[in-house]
């Protein structure tokens, strides 16, 4: 028996502690009864050195209906797109929630077993997956009000009637964290009249009680099918809140991150090149406490960057930025960030709190309600509604609020999703970001949904059209951050795991990172204004223990610097190699 075996029997020990010893033995063996049956090659494939990724990992972030049309499954159409103009931005293709659902954009699963038919089936995934490495979700904290496992609880029938959370309301929840300003609990009609179910994040998505361990075999048979229709990456949605505790926060638990370990034993031993995101929308320190162990996720998500990132371009200020550089964690092996600046839900603050203060959070809102913007809250403890995220296109985000509003528009978008590329970690791009998608009132109008804004849906024929033409803003994005990304995997200093060191410490107005190892190192210079800057690139060499350079090369244009001093141009980034 192996020790990651053993491991994963503690831990049910641990977690289900109200269980005897039998029902325990009994659940594990048919855990591992279920991933013998089911393991796949242990080939490691294109891999280098074995490695989960490499400086070529990018990780493309779409719905399986962002683009569509000519009668076609969307799948199928998204996948001729992404293979002809996002090559190198897609080794791995995060395709949002795909299964059959009722709501929020997918994230209300109605059905673990089908893929909604729109979008098309598991052979249209399969497809994708011959080029790309593909990510989906796992959504384990709730379902959709409209599931089988819903009529069931309804019912009296099993599974059901213990899959679904149904806690007493004389227990003390006053103390649990609210994502949302929806009321915690609903009430279900069933045959023993009317039940409350927990609904954190509202009344179509009911949580699932993980105090019954058999939702784990229900769940694991899911992966399988993932597993065997081409997906490796696993993302385990809002995966922070699935353990429900009275008196606590309910956020976070112990028990939430040994069932974290538990997923990841299983589906290590499923597909042992597969990597386990986690999605925690929270403080830094809260969303690295699944890392730091190097026994649970492989990657979690920046949150601190977007908002940081978009604060310093509107202001023109990235003090902030070098304070979350200086202050980058040290990782376990196979254990990184993903760095982001847009995504399907909105630019979240909760990461942000104690690091820009009240006064700065306050203009950055009025800034982007200035570009179209809109700001989403949650109740806090108090029963009070506090700013939760930002909802804006990216695109939009990078524009000025005066009257020459596309002013370094593109200058400042390229300098995002490129700063995202030069940083230590695995980068990720959100399609409607990278099509330079504006802010869509249609959709927010139809839905009354505030994240709409940032979901555009394309028509093929008319994206093509913008695609082949290389003088739109479209065709002139996927083309900038194709070349650096093509750039980016062809040095070893990008290499997610490489080191950083920041060298623009007291600076607000440069982001200098130096990456990877004294022969290999690839130093990225950002201009975080509207003004030209006076650089001397020797004092990099003095800052960060190198001798002085005669000789150095931009490998974004592939231009050599003779000269010691030159001109940073406004919001232009720069890939500096010394080459004597």
């Amino acid at each position: 028996m192996s020790n990651q075996l053993q491991q994963l029997k503690n831990l049910l020990i641990e977690i289900y502690k109200n269980h005897s010893d039998d029902e325990i033995q009994s659940l594990w063996s048919k855990l591992i009864q279920i991933i013998e049956e089911n393991q796949l090659n242990r080939e490691t494939g294109k891999l280098v050195d074995n490695s989960i990724w490499d400086s070529s990992t990018a990780v493309l972030i779409t719905y399986p209906d962002a683009i569509s049309g000519l009668d076609k499954p969307s799948l199928n159409i998204l996948t001729n797109i992404i293979n002809h103009k996002m090559c190198n931005l897609s080794s791995i293709v995060h395709i949002l929630p795909f299964l059959e659902s009722t709501s929020d954009g997918g994230f209300a699963v109605s059905n673990h077993k089908s893929i909604d038919k729109k979008f098309g089936d598991w052979v249209d995934l399969n497809i994708l997956g011959k080029n790309h490495i593909i990510m989906a979700d796992l959504v384990l904290n709730h379902i959709s009000s409209s599931h089988p496992w819903v009529e069931q609880f309804r019912k009296g029938e099993a599974p059901g009637k213990s899959f679904i959370l149904s806690p007493s309301l004389n227990d003390n929840w006053e103390k649990v964290f609210r994502p949302r300003n929806s009321p915690l609990f609903c009430k279900l009609q069933t045959n023993n009249g009317f039940r409350p179910v927990w609904t954190t994040f509202g009344p179509d998505q009911i949580d699932l009680n993980w105090k019954d361990p058999y939702l784990l075999i229900e769940f694991l048979e899911l992966i399988i099918c993932y597993v065997q229709n081409g997906v490796k990456w696993i993302r385990l949605d809002a995966v922070g809140f699935i353990w429900k505790e009275a008196g606590t926060s309910c956020i976070h638990l112990e028990e939430a991150h040994k069932l974290v370990e538990v997923f990841r034993i299983l589906i290590k031993n499923l597909v042992p090149d597969s990597v386990l995101v986690t999605e925690t929308n929270v403080p830094q320190r809260d969303n690295l406490s699944y890392l730091k162990s190097g026994n649970e996720a492989n990657i979690v998500y920046n949150f601190p960057l977007p908002p940081l990132l978009l604060e310093g371009l509107i202001t023109n200020k990235c003090d902030l930025i070098n304070q979350l550089l200086m202050v980058w964690p040290d990782l376990p092996k196979e254990t990184s960030l993903l760095n982001f600046t847009s995504s399907h839900d909105g630019i979240g603050l909760q990461a942000v709190r104690g690091i820009m203060d009240n006064k700065r959070l306050k203009n950055l809102l009025i800034a982007c309600e200035q570009r179209g913007g809109m700001i989403s809250h949650r109740s806090n403890v108090n029963g009070k509604d506090e700013p939760y995220e930002i909802n804006i296109s990216w695109w939009s985000a990078m524009s000025d609020s005066n009257e020459n509003s596309s002013s370094y528009q593109f200058s400042r978008f390229k300098l995002s999703q490129i700063l995202t590329m030069s940083l230590k970690g695995v980068p990720a791009f959100y399609l409607q970001a990278i099509l330079a998608s504006t802010n869509d009132n249609v959709s927010y109008r139809n839905t009354g949904q505030r994240r709409d804004i940032n979901r555009q849906r394309f028509n093929v024929e008319q994206l093509r059209i913008c695609l082949d033409n290389p003088n739109t803003k479209e065709s002139y994005s996927l083309d900038c951050l194709n070349s650096a990304m093509s750039i980016r995997s062809k040095n070893i200093a990008f290499h997610p795991e490489s080191p950083m060191k920041c060298l623009s410490i007291n600076s607000d107005d440069l982001v200098i990172i130096a990456r990877g190892s004294e022969y290999d190192q690839i130093i990225a210079v950002h201009n975080f204004t509207d003004k030209k800057i006076m650089l001397n690139l020797n004092d990099l060499c003095i800052s960060n223990n190198l001798l002085a350079s005669q000789i150095w090369q931009d490998i974004l244009v592939d231009v050599e610097y003779r000269k010691q001093s030159i001109c940073i141009d406004p919001y232009e980034v720069y890939w500096f190699k010394r080459l004597i």
